[in-house]
């Protein structure tokens, strides 16, 4: 009788201890940290385990009954430079890992690729229907992306062979230039004529992009466009179209001939600063044009910062992306980017409605180039630099900023509600498809934080160093 008295007992005792590992197992968070003065760089640190009440501190809730948009993912652009500088490092493979594959690198999951020349060109700038001066090409008979296969569509193959879930957006900076009233790639405002003949050209230039990347393996999710159409300057590929030409150009001719060929690759207009807002704005009031487009594409260089979610207000059946924002050589300070990339970008764009979080060039070399141009941006910082004639390569801080999303966040996450702008402390959760919920919560403050995250009911109590930013991943 005792014996069986003991043997219950420690069935018991066992049956509490295996209940209790398995709570834990179950509720368990993995944690990545990196902080302001580098000691740790997306730093795999402890699992933490729900903590019975509240420590000291502001607490952050997340809240998964409360859902607003799908993510497609986190990134940078591939230009022509970002591109040529990976092809030809020694460590091109090693470069591809760490930026694209989700297990041994950071899993970038969207990138923005340039259609032809742009302001960062490593060869002498082009499109993919150049044509003789005086002579046009308005059935693209003479269509071609062979330029791109040289190093340009290796790189993206490359990128979909480590990430096969990455999303490609297309962006053109100019049309082929007989195409336009400069009859340039530089500078000049595109070439409108009343039987819509240049307009229905450039559309079917669109198409013949999209079925001649499919035909080398690669969707092209979404496109715009028109890089930048406010904006132009000789120095390098650009081109001004207002609003009333992309309106009717998305309603008379791209958005029927995307259908009449199949294309189901998604039309987002504007690619421009959030404070030209009121260009978007005139193009959706034309419901005609409105029945095509699916987004619009925000720029980082002028405007409010949170006016995605003003915009999602007016028109909430339309997606937001934000599609380029560039770090500068002039702004060193490690720290400083991480706070203003996560604060502004990477933490606070998906919370105003933005579905994806682009950066621009996912690599450049030691001297902002290479760069053929006499214009064109001189300073700007890509994710990953690669000194020219090195053997190695350097992650920038916007390298480990799209790490502390993209090896959390999946794509097509959902956004869930968490406790936002509390205490000098940023927030923003999803929760993916395989039912994980990952939080990214930012330090703001000089000070060490001590703070409480509550995940389906779970508290988790630590401390987070100032200036820094740690992700967590939530099994449920």
């Amino acid at each position: 009788m005792d014996t069986l008295k003991s043997l219950t007992f420690l069935l018991f005792i066992g049956a509490a201890c295996t209940i209790l590992v398995d709570a834990q197992t179950k509720h368990k968070v993995k944690v990545l940290l990196t902080t302001g003065d580098q000691s740790k760089l997306l730093s795999q640190e402890p699992d933490l385990h729900p903590s019975p009440t509240n420590g000291n501190g502001p607490e952050i809730v997340v809240d998964k009954s409360k859902q607003y948009q799908r993510m497609e993912g986190f990134g940078a652009a591939i230009s022509n430079s970002a591109a040529y500088v990976i092809y030809h490092s020694p460590k091109r493979h090693e470069i591809m890992r760490d930026l694209f594959s989700p297990a041994d690198g950071i899993g970038v999951s969207f990138v923005r690729i340039t259609m032809g020349g742009s302001d960062l060109q490593a060869v002498p700038p082009y499109t993919y229907d150049d044509m003789p001066n005086g002579q046009t090409d308005f059935n693209m008979d003479h269509f071609s992306v062979d330029k791109d296969r040289e190093f340009f569509i290796p790189i993206i193959k490359e990128a979909l062979s480590l990430n096969p879930k990455l999303k490609i957006l297309g962006s053109p900076w100019s049309p082929p230039a007989w195409m336009k009233s400069s009859n340039s790639l530089y500078g000049g405002d595109f070439h409108v004529d009343y039987d819509g003949k240049y307009q229905q050209a450039l559309s079917l230039y669109f198409v013949k992009f999209i079925q001649a990347y499919k035909a080398e393996g690669i969707d092209i999710h979404v496109i715009t466009i028109q890089n930048e159409p406010g904006y132009q300057t000789t120095g390098y590929p650009t081109m001004t179209m207002s609003w009333q030409i992309q309106r009717d150009l998305v309603k008379w001719h791209m958005g029927p001939l995307f259908l009449s060929n199949n294309i189901y690759t998604r039309i987002l207009i504007f690619d421009h600063n959030w404070d030209i807002h009121a260009y978007p704005e005139n193009i959706l009031k034309d419901h005609d044009a409105a029945q095509y487009i699916s987004g619009v594409a925000w720029h980082c260089y002028g405007g409010d910062k949170s006016e995605p979610a003003t915009f999602h207000t007016k028109f909430p059946n339309i997606d937001n992306y934000f599609t380029e924002c560039s770090g500068f050589a002039s702004a060193p300070h490690f720290r400083d980017n991480l706070v203003w990339n996560l604060d502004v970008l990477f933490i606070h764009q998906p919370t105003v409605w933005v579905k994806s979080v682009v950066l621009w060039n996912i690599a450049l070399d030691d001297q902002w180039g290479p760069q053929v141009q006499v214009s064109g941006c001189k300073n700007c910082r890509g994710v990953i630099t690669v000194p020219r004639g090195s053997n190695v390569y350097r992650k920038e801080v916007e390298y480990y900023v799209i790490g502390h999303l993209s090896k959390v966040a999946q794509t097509q996450s959902m956004r869930i509600d968490s406790t936002d702008n509390v205490d000098g402390l940023r927030s923003v959760a999803f929760e993916n498809p395989d039912g994980t919920i990952a939080v990214v919560i930012l330090n703001k403050q000089d000070q060490t934080k001590s703070l409480n995250v509550n995940i389906d009911g779970n508290i988790y109590h630590f401390s987070l160093n100032g200036k820094s930013v740690v992700s967590m991943l939530y099994s449920p």
